[in-house]
C-alpha cells in the first residue's frame, strides 16, 4: 500500500472541506471539497504553500493565533461559528503519535 496516496484518497472522500495548516500557519493541504470551495466557487489561486494569514482579515488572524495557542496547550477542537452557508466551522488539532501538535485543520460540516 502507498501510505500517502491512500491517506490522501481517504481525505478526498470526506464530503466536507478540510484545509490543513502547519504550525507556521502555512496551508499544506486541501481535500477535493476544499479545492472546489476555494478554487472553483471563490476563484482563489493555488493556496497550498501560502500563509493562512493572507486569506483572512487581521482580526481573524488574531483569533487563529489564539486558537493555535490553545491547541499548543492541549486543546484538540475549537468550535468557531456557524457559517453563512449553515455549516459548523471547527478547528481541529493534528498531533503526532507522541502528542506534539503538528498543525490544525478547518472543518466545515453541513448542519442537518
Amino acid at each position: 500500500m502507498k501510505d500517502t496516496e491512500t491517506l490522501l484518497a481517504i481525505l478526498d472522500t470526506i464530503n466536507h472541506p478540510i484545509v490543513f495548516v502547519d504550525n507556521d500557519h502555512i496551508i499544506r493541504y486541501l481535500n477535493k471539497p476544499a479545492e472546489k470551495r476555494y478554487y472553483d466557487k471563490r476563484g482563489y489561486p493555488d493556496l497550498v504553500g501560502k500563509s493562512l494569514f493572507d486569506c483572512h482579515k487581521p482580526e481573524s488572524n488574531e483569533r487563529v493565533r489564539e486558537i493555535h495557542d490553545r491547541m499548543k496547550k492541549g486543546e484538540d477542537e475549537v468550535f468557531l461559528k456557524v457559517s453563512s452557508e449553515n455549516e459548523n466551522l471547527t478547528v481541529i488539532a493534528v498531533r503526532d503519535r507522541q502528542g506534539a501538535l503538528i498543525g490544525y485543520y478547518e472543518r466545515f460540516e453541513k448542519i442537518g
